[in-house]
Parts: structure tokens; sequence; C-alpha cells
């Protein structure tokens, strides 16, 4: 057995060596099919589990190929136990297959009997299934084909959904030809998609996963329906469109809070979707006022719960999810699974950067330490109190004036939780602020005198986490988040990776109050960016100066 930098183990977690020679190209084989759970300093924990199996499946992996990788860089043999469980978890994905019959209406079939009994016979899915057909087939109930996939992947048997799509009423839309083309990655993820029928394309910040969404629109020339974030992500979606396609302003909608249109191509947000009238959601017209051929959700890890439910209804339409992490705060990654469909194309975030797509970044963490009656302010509050003191230390200011300073003249983008720091941050900085009670069309002028160096410092809220595209940005400050947020933390690197024309690489701080739960949440929330290879350099509040300028 090869001195490998990983130990497997059979309660099917996997253990990386972080200083082996080998680590970067194990943990890139292995974050295909394994998720990080811990990543302090010398030992990575990463977890085999089902959802992550069953992902890699779809995208083509079979498990022999995973136990391949596992064999290559382990240091001794992989547990029996293991190497048995993860053959028979992915050989349950498309056991069970939903497709038509001559009639064209739903079936459910399998090959394995006792699999299609015993789902058939499960409370949840007995419903589901009107009628037995033969040994081997049940119908399925015209409304059903996402609450069915829904409930079978809760019982462990996820289905493979060959029913196919409307094709929608056709539109002509081509891809501008204008000196641009689609980078190898987008068109490979663009094949991958229309390969799977529906599914999720994961690409890092700014890697273009709006023109895998055009490049997805181009291939299937037809009406569409483009969900997103908030109304500013609108915007940018149509601009992007027009820049980037045969598309013309006449036929591109927005439906939002501000303007309802419905054109051939609609770009809508999910507040107005979610949105509700006397207890009744009040837009759901939307989702049939054309017959869309193709459903575009962008941030699909931002899904709010409700359009999940809109969503198990859309199965006949052909789905496209993008995002940057799978990862979702609630759970619900067995729904994004289910409903939107499995993980249909990956890129690793270094991978993408090797290629010279998105820029260079370097993380850091800044340990503050509270002054003694902020810490026994602290130490005397009540638990779901001490987060939001620690977060919002006012010793943190200090830091931020001085990373402001080294990074004088560089896009610096100040990011907080909460808006009395916000105010008083923007107020002692004299930058102006960005949050969510900031007019749409006052934070359109912000981004862009922020985009042409007009203005070098920005202080935001969460509002700036998704879909902002800020691409001479080079300096986050994070001061405060949302608790622990892999997610959040994804995003918000993400600001600074397109590349950029000044050449300057990025910097990201993330500022932390030592020995609270300030800091254990910042464990937490760099996770997911430490699965993608980024290492963070912890640095004291007193030390700035160890930070090349």
């Amino acid at each position: 057995m090869a001195d490998g930098p990983l130990i497997v183990q059979s309660d099917r977690t996997v253990l990386l060596e972080v200083a082996h020679p080998q680590a970067e190209d194990a943990r890139h084989d292995l974050a295909i099919f394994a998720e990080l759970e811990r990543a302090p300093e010398h030992i990575h924990t990463y977890r085999i589990t089902r959802l992550g199996l069953w992902n890699a499946r779809a995208a083509g992996h079979q498990a022999e190929d995973m136990l391949a990788t596992l064999e290559k860089y382990s240091k001794f043999p992989i547990p029996q136990s293991v190497a048995v469980d993860m053959r028979e978890t992915v050989g349950r994905y498309g056991k069970l297959v939903i497709t038509r019959d001559a009639e064209g209406e739903l079936i459910l079939t399998s090959t394995d009997h006792p699999v299609l009994t015993e789902v058939a016979s499960a409370k949840r899915i007995a419903p589901l299934l009107p009628r037995r057909i033969d040994d081997r087939t049940y119908a399925v109930e015209a409304w059903a084909r996402g609450a069915l996939k829904q409930e079978l992947v809760k019982l462990g048997w996820p289905a493979e959904d060959l029913a196919g799509y409307t094709p929608g009423t056709p539109h002509p839309i081509d891809l501008a030809e204008d000196g641009w083309h689609l980078r190898d990655y987008q068109a490979k993820a663009v094949e991958n998609f229309f390969e799977g029928g529906s599914g999720v394309v994961v690409l890092p910040c700014g890697a273009g996963k709006t023109l895998v969404g055009a490049g997805a629109m181009a291939t299937a020339k037809t009406t569409t329906l483009i969900l997103v974030t908030n109304t500013v992500s609108a915007r940018q979606w149509r601009d992007e469109l027009l820049r980037r396609t045969s598309l013309t302003e006449a036929e591109i909608g927005e439906y939002s809070g501000q303007t309802k249109e419905i054109k051939p191509v609609t770009i809508a947000t999910y507040q107005i979707l979610t949105s509700k009238r006397k207890g009744q959601y009040a837009h759901l017209s939307l989702l049939d006022a054309l017959d869309w051929g193709l459903v575009v959700y962008d941030e699909v890890h931002l899904l709010p719960a409700p359009v999940f439910k809109l969503t198990a209804e859309l199965q006949a339409r052909r789905r496209l999810g993008l995002t940057a992490t799978l990862v979702r705060e609630d759970g619900r990654e067995g729904d994004v699974f289910s409903l939107i469909g499995p993980k249909r194309f990956d890129a690793p975030w270094k991978e993408i950067e090797a290629q010279g797509f998105i820029s260079p970044a370097s993380c850091y963490e800044v340990r503050v330490d509270l002054p003694p009656s902020d810490r026994l302010e602290y130490a005397a509050s009540a638990d779901d109190e001490r987060y939001r003191l620690a977060a919002t230390a006012p010793a943190k200011l200090d830091v931020v004036r001085a990373l402001v300073k080294r990074h004088e003249g560089e896009r610096i983008l100040i990011i907080g939780q909460y808006l009395d720091q916000i105010e008083m941050l923007s107020d002692a900085l004299g930058a102006p602020q960005l949050t969510g009670a900031t007019p749409v069309d006052e934070r359109e002028v912000l981004f862009q005198q922020f985009r042409t160096g007009e203005i070098k410092v920005l202080v935001v809220s969460k509002v700036a986490n998704f879909s902002v595209d800020l691409p001479e940005a080079t300096v986050a400050i994070q001061v405060s988040g949302s608790f622990g947020s892999r997610q959040e933390e994804a995003q918000r690197l993400g600001r600074l990776l397109r590349p950029k024309e000044s050449g300057l690489s990025a910097n990201f701080y993330t500022l932390v109050a030592r020995d609270t739960v300030d800091q254990d949440f910042a464990q937490n929330r760099q996770r997911f960016l430490a699965e993608q290879g980024y290492s963070y350099t912890i640095l004291d509040s007193e030390s700035l100066d160890a930070v090349a300028a």
C-alpha cells in the first residue's frame, strides 16, 4: 500500500494529511464524492455521504472509479465494509426509473421487483402510484413526478428521471458572434446538462455561470424563465444576455417588485415568486404564463423553501441550476438533487484558477482581542447575544482602518452583517454604504461607481453576497457574517475572483474576535473554501505588518 495522504475509516470518514506532497491531488479527486467536515491545521476530515455518491454517479463516475481514488491515495487498505457500502449505495441510483408508456402516461419501473414492492408500499409513496401495471411497473399520478422523486431520495432509492421534457414554445436564441465563445469548461457544462436532461452546474464565482445559462438557452432555443436572487442580479442577467446573445431588449422581460413584464425570456426574482397576498402566492401564474421550455435557477443553493414546492410541479420543464456551491445551510441538498436534478458538472476552483480564468486569492483570518470591558460584557451575556457582541466588537474598526490603509488605491469591499455596524464603518471611513434598504437604482449607481474606480471603498451588507459583478474588487474585509455559513464565505470570496485588468491578485480578510463564538463560527465558515484548496493564514491584529502589501 502506498504511503499516501489519506486514511479511510470504517465510519465512512476520510482523513487527509494536509502537509503530504500528494494532498492537493487527493483533495481534488476526493471532492468529487466526499464532503469536507472539519479543516484544522494538519488533518482534514471528509465524509462519504449517500448524496455525494449519487451526485458523482449522476455526473458519470462509477463506484470503481471512486474506490480507485481511495486506493490510490490511502496509507492503509480500504475497510471492506466501506467498499461494499459504496458499491451498494452507488448501485441504488437508477434502480428505479421514471419514464412514460406508449400513451405518454408517467410510469415507475424497476428490474428489481423487491425494491419496487418496498417503495410502492411506503406510506408517503403509495398515494402517488394509483395502480400496479405489472411486476415491474406502476402508474404515477400525472402531478406527482417531483413529489415521487423527493420521497424516493428520502427512502434511499433515487430514481433516474427519463420521462422527458416539454420543448416549450420555440424561440430563436443564438450566441452573439462578436469575437467571443464559450470556454471549454463552459461548453462541457452545457453539453453535460443536456445529456442529463436537467440538473445543476457548479462553477466558482467569476467563472461565467451566466454564460453557461446563455449557452443552454442557445442550445434549447425556447422560451426561458430565469429565477434570480434580486433585482440587481436580474438586470445584470439582462445586460449579459443582450451582450452575449442575439436577444433584443424587446425579447427580455423583468418580473420583479418594480416591473411585471412577461416576454419570451423572462427574468424573475425569487422574492416575487414567494410573496403572498391574503395567504396565497400572488404570482404563481408566472409559472404558466408561457409554455416555458427551460427554467434557469441562479444561485440554486439559495432557493427559498416555497420554490421547492413550486418546482415539484415544473418537472416536465427542463431545469438548470447554477451555483458556486451545493452546500445549503438548511440541509435541503436532497431537494435540490431530486427537484432541480443531480450535479451534471463541477469544476474545482483551483483548477479554473490554474487556467487563468479566475484570480488567485490569499485568505487571512485576523484575530482581534476584545478589551477587558467588552470581554466582561460578552461573558455575562446570554448565548444568543454573544455572537452579535463578538462580531460587532468596536475593536475591529482599527483593524479595518489599517487594512484599508495597507491596500490604499485598490478597490475594497467591507462586508458586515449588522446594519448598525455597517453605518458605524461607513461613518468612520467616510465611505458610502449599501444595504437592503438602498433603492435598486441607487445600488446600481454605487456598484457602477465602484467598478469605474470613482469609489474605492464600499461598505456593504449581505445584499452584495450574490450575483453582483464587481470585477476590479481586489480586497474584501469581512467584519461579520451569517454565523457559520459556508455558502456565504464562498460567495464573499467569489466577489474577488474575476481576473483583474490591474493584474492584482485578491486578498480576503475575515476579522474574528479571539476566544469567542465568532472564532468558532469562522472555522465552520471556512470549510467549503478549504475543500476547494484555499488555506487561511492566521494573523494577530497587532502583527498586520506580516501581510505582504
